[in-house]
């Protein structure tokens, strides 16, 4: 009885890990505006999936301080299969939130969003982690 236990526990846990969506872990973001990119955190909040920025860095890759740094730069992110994620993305450079569109293609994320009708291109991330 203890080994169908240890074998139905270890089961469970491998399960879990392997039902981690594509698009979590470390992403690179595309340059901005001012040349700066930051590094954001994709996880679980809720039935969604949201993007926290955990480093910034300037133009020449040199690690920066942020007053966005803890802030959802992805949130309300859901998966819509074949790689598409659809959600909100925040751009701090223009201080705005942009109904997004993500697709995931193996280690690169293509994002873009519109709000009010003006839609902007957020470029391609790379995944780091």
């Amino acid at each position: 009885m203890k080994k169908i236990l240890m074998t139905a526990a270890a089961a469970l846990c491998m399960a879990g890990t392997a039902m981690a969506d594509p698009l979590e872990g470390i992403w690179q973001t595309a340059k901005d505006d001012n040349g700066n990119f930051g590094f954001i955190q994709v996880a679980p909040c809720g039935a969604a999936l949201c993007g926290t920025l955990i480093k910034s860095f300037d133009s020449n890759a040199n690690e920066i301080s942020s007053n966005f740094t803890g802030r959802n730069i992805i949130s309300e992110t859901v998966a819509n299969g074949g790689g598409a994620y659809s959600g909100k993305v925040y751009s701090p450079d223009r201080d705005k939130t942009y109904s997004s569109k993500l697709q995931l293609n193996g280690d690169q994320l293509s994002v873009s969003g519109c709000v009010l009708g003006i839609c902007r291109n957020g470029g391609t991330w790379v995944r780091v982690q």
